[in-house]
């Protein structure tokens, strides 16, 4: 289990240094809890390619324990081209959560002069990544739980809980924590077109929870909103560049324009790890483009045309100026300025 007791795990390591990942499957949530094994680096790449690990802090976890899968059985003589090998071949599963780029880098350093010792010093250091991302989340909590007042609503968008870390979540975390504080609330979850992560993966994690919900589809947040049933929008994020533009699930963007028309707060939890600051703003951050089959052909079932024309980006950027604050593992960033982000970043 993970340290958020009411959630399974979503990723574990079994074994020593040459043992393997085990997943869970999130592709096949909430109707069935199915687990899936990963003993080589090719698994744990489609594993994040196809979505059975998401969320930017699981999937950076997920690929430092791929890359100690791709290098087992790797003679001292062969390692460090095997280590460039497997690591520029996870970087082309998705090219928007950092947090994938991040872990890819800090396990390059952990095994720049290889050794006898090698595979070891990585299993440890992927070990370590799980740790802290345990860590952050629970500090993310803390940090934002007074944000959530007693008898607010809540809208929430895609899914940025304990299913997309290897803790507490990061925007779930918060809610977490205020429950744990005793305060009642309701979530909206929003849908989050077009694989319903929202629907099939939040809302799962906070009936788990006994936490109110109600799912609605994302073109209903205008509505709720109006009729006064949200106090505060929290969202996770993919990508935060160093002025605060922030990449997360697309609908993101569209839910702060709204939130920024009625009023109501907009927050964003992400730790530090998410954070990008080799990127100036929004404009500098690559967007995902995924497969038309998941617009034509959703779950299985066609819905549009056959050959029609589709275009389907995974992100959006929402600009700083639309959010109220940023929740990291460090403090609250709040107004979300350069200046600001490297104060806390840097405290």
């Amino acid at each position: 289990m993970s340290d958020n007791a009411m959630t399974p795990a979503t990723i574990t390591w079994i074994g020593d240094a040459n043992g393997f990942v085990r997943l869970l499957d999130q592709t096949r949530l909430p109707i069935e809890l199915v687990y899936r094994d990963c003993r080589t680096v090719q698994d744990i790449w489609e594993a994040i390619r196809v979505l059975r690990v998401r969320g930017a802090p699981a999937i950076g976890v997920a690929a430092a324990m791929g890359v100690v899968l791709g290098l087992q059985n790797t003679p001292p003589e062969r390692f460090s081209e095997r280590l460039h090998e497997v690591t520029d071949y996870l970087r082309t599963s998705r090219p928007t959560a950092v947090n994938l780029f991040w872990a890819l880098e800090r396990m390059e350093k952990c095994a720049s002069q290889p050794d006898n010792q090698s595979l070891e010093r990585l299993w440890q250091e992927a070990l370590a990544i799980q740790k802290e991302d345990q860590e952050m989340c629970r500090r993310i909590g803390l940090f934002g739980a007074d944000l959530v007042a007693e008898g607010s609503g809540v809208l929430t968008h895609c899914n940025a809980g304990a299913l997309a870390t290897s803790g507490y979540g990061t925007a779930l975390s918060i809610l977490y924590v205020a429950a744990e504080k005793g305060r009642h609330f309701r979530v909206f979850a929003d849908e989050t077109r077009p694989l319903l992560q929202g629907a099939r993966l939040t809302a799962w994690e906070l009936a788990q929870h006994n936490i109110d919900v109600t799912v609605i589809c994302d073109n209903m947040a205008a509505q709720v909103m109006k009729e006064k049933k949200v106090d505060l929008v929290i969202v996770g994020a993919d990508r935060i560049a160093a002025n605060g533009d922030t990449a997360n699930k697309i609908g993101t963007y569209g839910v702060a324009l709204l939130a920024k028309a009625h009023g109501i707060p907009f927050y964003v939890a992400a730790p530090s790890s998410t954070f990008d600051l080799s990127r100036a703003s929004g404009v500098d951050i690559p967007i995902e483009e995924r497969m038309p089959e998941e617009i034509t052909f959703g779950f299985g079932k066609q819905t549009a045309p056959t050959n029609i024309k589709v275009y389907n980006p995974a992100f959006d950027v929402t600009p700083a100026e639309l959010i109220t604050a940023i929740i990291t593992e460090k403090g609250i960033i709040r107004p979300v300025q350069a200046a600001n982000i490297l104060k806390v970043l840097e405290g």
